[in-house]
């Protein structure tokens, strides 16, 4: 009897690895499928865990930034339209802005719950390549100004699978990482990805005039300077070949990951994956929405001023906010910073209609106007941080709530909680990209600061949602 229960795995004495005492340590190498993952022991994470999750964070980012620059390359390019002489109005720029939104969103659905299912390694690498084909596409198209309106639609709503990426990196990263170290994981892994949006508003205006590495024939703008807009796209397919190659053969995939969508559709029973879609629909809708519209808008609004000077400086300054939120939830918890950051956001919009141009009366303040999008770049990034280390805490909770660990029960439950987390997590990423073609469009039918008024009143009802089922005193989900 007292030998029996000295031999039971206690919560204080570290487990050996998920189905083996003495896991074959090739599996861990580049390019293999590990089949033993477990990085809550302390053990097994400091001496293997630690170092095969950082080589896969870091081979996904730079794979997740480019293709966050294919989704939002429309941004920068409907700015350039008119300019060589596509006759195209402003609503149907607005449009071409909003089209890629629609289309990533749908396809994040749809890569949520394949990423787990094909392993993060051959995942990451056909979903990059794939991207190839709407870059080449576009930059064919766009050196014609008679290009029908239908094929640009076309190619834009291709750009949008750029967009998916997201949703199976995101959940596929989580499962390298233990719950501790979540948040900062997936706020560098997410933070880092959501900087191709700047990356492309800052890189496009400077190689369109390039011509060096051209591929084609120079449109002219009306007095006569040349521009490469071919170059937008065609300089990111080389650079999407390595990122798949380094990705195919550098990244591991996990078997414990590996679930069939049969075991995943489990989490539309749940509760908190609609809550917590509300709350990222707040934080990252607003981010890739606005990130995709602010370069229109900065134009229409106030034409006299560079868009290529100020329209980097938002996503930047989001996705660098993305990776503290993260790490601030890690120490404060998730819900209080998302409390803060949809606090935040409100007021921001509100200081946004306070600068805009007003008919009749005045011309608008273009820098309070800009100080105050700053602004709500810097907290929804702090959301998105924050709402993503709530999901995993939640679920974790859930499922593990009276369990004694280092029981096969608590094991059980601990592995349905991260795959339910990683589902949700993708598919909240999924509906909140929606946020890409939403915001545009709004602006495209509607007048700017009715549009504004909307993010208002809807970043109240997040406060509301966070704060009584995740913050306050005796909420059921404290996060």
């Amino acid at each position: 009897m007292s030998s029996a229960l000295q031999e039971r795995p206690t919560a204080s004495a570290p487990r050996p690895p998920y189905g083996s005492d003495r896991p074959d340590p090739d599996q861990y190498r580049p390019g293999r499928t590990i089949t033993d993952w477990d990085p809550e022991n302390e053990v097994f994470w400091r001496s293997v865990g630690r170092k095969v999750a950082r080589r896969n964070l870091w081979i996904a980012v730079p794979a997740l930034l480019v293709a966050f620059v294919v989704w939002q390359v429309w941004s920068v390019t409907a700015t350039n339209l008119k300019d060589v002489g596509f006759g195209y109005s402003t609503s149907q720029l607005f449009w071409l802005t909003a089209i890629p939104g629609l289309t990533g969103g749908t396809s994040r659905i749809l890569y949520t719950f394949l990423g787990p299912m094909i392993g993060q390694r051959r995942f990451t690498a056909l979903s990059t390549i794939v991207l190839v084909i709407p870059l080449i596409w576009l930059g064919v198209a766009i050196q014609n100004p008679s290009t029908p309106y239908a094929v640009m639609v076309a190619i834009a709503a291709l750009c949008g699978i750029g967009g998916a990426n997201f949703a199976s990196s995101l959940a596929n990263i989580g499962f390298f990482f233990p719950k501790s170290e979540k948040g900062n994981a997936t706020g560098i892994n997410g933070g880092l990805g959501n900087l191709g949006v700047s990356v492309v508003q800052l890189a496009t205006p400077i190689v369109i005039t390039s011509s060096v590495i051209a591929l084609g024939s120079a449109q002219h703008k009306a007095d006569g300077t040349p521009v490469y807009l071919q170059n937008a796209a065609f300089l990111w397919v080389p650079v999407l070949v390595v990122l798949a190659v380094v990705a195919w053969f550098g990244q591991n995939d996990l078997k414990v990951a590996s679930t069939p969508f049969s075991r995943q559709k489990v989490i539309f029973k749940r509760k908190h994956t609609w809550l917590m879609t509300w709350l990222y629909v707040g934080t990252f809708g607003s981010f890739i929405g606005f990130a995709a519209a602010l370069p229109l808008l900065i134009k229409t609004t106030f034409p006299t001023y560079s868009v290529a000077t100020y329209a980097w400086m938002g996503p930047a300054l989001g996705a660098l906010a993305r990776w503290a939120g993260g790490w601030i939830a890690d120490r404060v918890g998730g819900a209080r910073v998302t409390i803060v950051a949809f606090g935040g956001m409100a007021l921001s919009i509100v200081g946004v209609i306070t600068f805009l141009p007003v008919e009749g009366e005045n011309s608008g303040n273009f820098y309070g106007f800009f100080a105050c999008f700053l602004a709500a770049f810097l907290f929804s990034g702090m959301g998105n941080g924050s709402t993503f280390r709530q999901i995993p805490v939640i679920f974790r909770n859930q499922h593990l709530g009276g369990l004694e660990p280092g029981t096969r029960a608590y094991a059980q439950a601990r592995k349905q909680s991260e795959m339910e987390a990683g589902a949700v997590t993708g598919f909240t990423s999924a509906i909140a990209a929606y946020g890409f073609f939403f915001i545009p469009a709004m602006f495209a039918n509607f007048a700017v600061t009715s549009a504004m008024w909307c993010f208002v009143g809807f970043y109240a009802s997040c406060v509301g949602v966070a704060w009584w089922y995740y913050a306050r005193a005796g909420a059921e989900a404290r996060s």
